[in-house]
């Protein structure tokens, strides 16, 4: 795969990107195995029901992560890769995007509290809300962007690894029994808020980039800049944290915990796009602004390979369901397999909506199209959800994530194929 995906790549940036690829890569295999190491121990430990709890409280929380990110891991990233070579204008765009994430941060952090304080749901487990805030606070800090936008994505898979490794340790060390699930989220909040003071140590003196009070108009010309992929990502939160908000809020935490099991599985798969899509997401900007040609081809080419690595991973999960969750999360998850099961196929399906929605309408400023995609499918499972949540508890939220899934795939497919993003066209010069 790697030997395809170079020869499709202009050789002088072959050196860039495989360091970024590679980078990223072990940063996603990290992601992947960690999870596999305190997973199985961490739902014994604490149990179904506080398992459900915590999921339930991140998938509040990030609601604020995706209003703090707005789309900058997308858009300030593009601006940085196209401009990276003007200093000036790399700290314009640093300045005003972390001025803006600052300010969303703290509206956010107002507007959690009074959440959480106003209703039951909420307030009867209150403290682990405001420890799960600090991963928000940690983001803001973490500018991802960034480091992805100059392409040294080296330094974020350090400062990850540094913390994941550390959050695994610390929870061998300090959850015994199953009243120690607070210290999941202390754990989790203090690794994002340490590796994001760090990366900006790095950013001040790798890069000696400064933090510079930019005008309002500047400022206000990167929050629109990022509205549309802003909207694009919310929408995304609609049929997937929000399902699991959702399930809480139609059933209770134990089904919430037998959702969410599956759920991190599968997700981790998932991640395996990521390294691919983050190398290339602002190569094929910088490609897309030279020749459209060039980026169409490379991003069939990949979407080729990509696309069957995912669609065997697939096939395999699905096949090997029973044995993965029985060995992973153990037998008292199997009302999980079902929806492991039903969710085997969404790796290859996000494999696709990656290249046909990010690396392409994405890089071509088809933002606005984009979003009435992921707004559509948004509202399509939540519709679907108040229908099928209270039908089959977690076996409905998985059917409901399916639909929206294919859903997305036909239609981002559909668009850059019968419109001038024909990723399938063969290109004059092949």
């Amino acid at each position: 795969m790697i030997t395809k995906i170079r020869q499709t790549l202009d050789s002088g940036d072959n050196r860039i990107l495989f360091s970024n690829f590679f980078s990223l890569t072990l940063l996603q295999a990290v992601n992947y195995i960690l999870p596999l190491i305190t997973l199985p121990y961490l739902v014994r430990v604490i149990g179904v029901e506080n398992f459900g709890l915590l999921a339930f409280s991140v998938a509040v929380i990030g609601y604020f992560q995706i209003v703090t990110d707005y789309g900058f891991n997308l858009s300030a990233t593009k601006e940085i890769s196209i401009h990276r070579e003007n200093k000036d204008k790399i700290n314009e765009i640093f300045s005003s995007v972390m001025t803006i994430k600052i300010i969303l941060g703290l509206l956010g952090f107002v507007m959690m509290s009074i959440l959480v304080f106003s209703f039951k749901k909420f307030s009867t487990n209150w403290g682990i809300y405001l420890l799960t805030y600090g991963t928000v606070l940690g983001q803001v800090l973490f500018p991802v962007w960034f480091f992805q936008g100059m392409e040294k994505m080296k330094h974020v898979t350090i400062l990850n690894i540094l913390a994941k490794s550390i959050f695994t340790i610390t929870i061998f060390l300090f959850i015994k029994k199953a009243n120690d699930f607070y210290f999941v989220p202390i754990l989790t909040s203090s690794g994002f808020l340490i590796v994001g003071i760090i990366s900006l140590i790095i950013i001040k003196k790798r890069f000696h980039v400064n933090f510079i009070f930019q005008p309002t108009e500047k400022v206000i010309f990167y929050l629109k800049d990022g509205w549309h992929i802003f909207v694009s990502i919310f929408a995304t939160s609609l049929y997937t944290m929000s399902t699991v908000m959702l399930i809480g809020l139609f059933t209770n935490n134990i089904i919430v915990g037998y959702y969410s099991a599956a759920e991190k599985l599968i997700n981790a798969i998932k991640g395996l796009i990521s390294p691919v899509s983050q190398t290339l997401f602002p190569y094929i900007s910088r490609k897309a602004h030279i020749s459209k040609q060039i980026a169409l081809r490379t991003i069939r080419k990949i979407t080729t390979i990509t696309g069957t690595l995912m669609f065997v991973i697939s096939v395999l999960l699905l096949l090997f369901s029973k044995s993965i969750i029985s060995i992973v999360l153990g037998p008292e998850y199997m009302n999980s397999l079902i929806v492991f099961r039903i969710f085997s196929i969404v790796p290859f399906l996000v494999s696709l909506d990656t290249m046909f929605g990010t690396l392409t309408m994405l890089v071509f400023n088809r933002n606005r199209q984009y979003s009435r995609i992921i707004i559509s499918a948004g509202i399509i499972n939540i519709i679907l959800s108040c229908i099928l949540i209270p039908l089959f508890q977690h076996i409905g939220a998985a059917i409901s994530v399916l639909v929206v899934e294919l859903f997305i795939t036909l239609n981002v497919f559909g668009y850059v194929q019968y419109n001038d993003l024909k990723i399938f066209e063969k290109s004059p010069n092949g």
